[in-house]
């Protein structure tokens, strides 16, 4: 594949995982602008929607994590070029995504309902929050590092990336995983709460905690005792007041 290609698919994969990000915020909101969310869709008997539901978390899940061990990266660079390694991610992780879009099954039942509350709007704003802090983690990282226009980038350009560095800045200087923080707030955070949205809520709550352990096994390997000392000094999702990252 030449350098212009590589670069063309790594835009093509951005574009294709921004679009998903954009769909799942409408899906998790349940927002009318589209036929199928966490609470429209298709009837499925109850049993029969919790199997398929758990079974889409579950791939997504176990495309994440597979697709993200330094074991699988090894083989799959084997075939996938180094360069876009991390684009194939991004646009597997948009392909189950959007798997899971087109086959969950809703649970309409109400565990609760506060709209028209004055809970209803400190709810939204408490979704719309989410959603601002993991896009603004991504870009406290690297964003375009993370979803791997940088690395095709470079590649075209002849450019070397630079060794990576532990850094925390702004909402890395008080918790260790943001980005998650988000999701956690995106999830949980509706006026109306169904079976479904709250077995989507759970279920994917659960993968996060399981990701965090590897994540940071992996980053422990990265940057030994400096990782060591820096976790030990924040919180995982919430802030260790009193305490904070130097």
């Amino acid at each position: 594949m030449t350098r212009a290609a590589s670069l063309l698919f790594s835009l093509v994969a951005y574009a294709i995982f921004f679009a998903t990000f954009l769909y799942l915020i409408v899906f998790v909101g349940d927002i009318p602008i589209a036929g199928q969310t966490v609470d429209r869709g298709p009837d499925a008997p109850i049993a029969t929607a919790v199997l398929i539901d758990v079974a889409l978390i579950a791939l997504f899940g176990l495309q994440h994590s597979i697709m993200a061990r330094q074991w699988f990266k090894r083989a799959w660079t084997r075939t996938v070029p180094e360069h876009l390694e991390r684009s194939a991610y991004v646009l597997a992780a948009s392909a189950a995504l959007i798997v899971m879009f087109l086959l969950w099954r809703p649970i309409p039942t109400i565990v609760w309902d506060v709209t028209g509350t004055v809970l209803e709007v400190p709810l939204w704003i408490l979704f719309a929050t989410g959603w601002l802090i993991v896009l603004l983690s991504t870009f406290l990282i690297n964003h375009f590092e993370l979803f791997g226009l940088q690395q095709a980038w470079f590649h075209m350009r002849s450019r070397q990336a630079a060794a990576p560095q532990l850094r925390h800045p702004f909402f890395y200087r008080w918790v260790a995983h943001p980005l998650y923080s988000g999701f956690f707030l995106a999830f949980w955070a509706t006026p109306k709460m169904t079976v479904g949205h709250l077995l989507f809520a759970a279920g994917m709550s659960v993968y996060i905690l399981i990701a965090i352990r590897y994540e940071e096994r992996d980053l422990k390997g990265l940057f030994g005792k400096d990782y060591e000392d820096y976790r030990a000094s924040v919180g995982m999702l919430t802030p260790r007041f009193g305490r904070r990252s130097a």
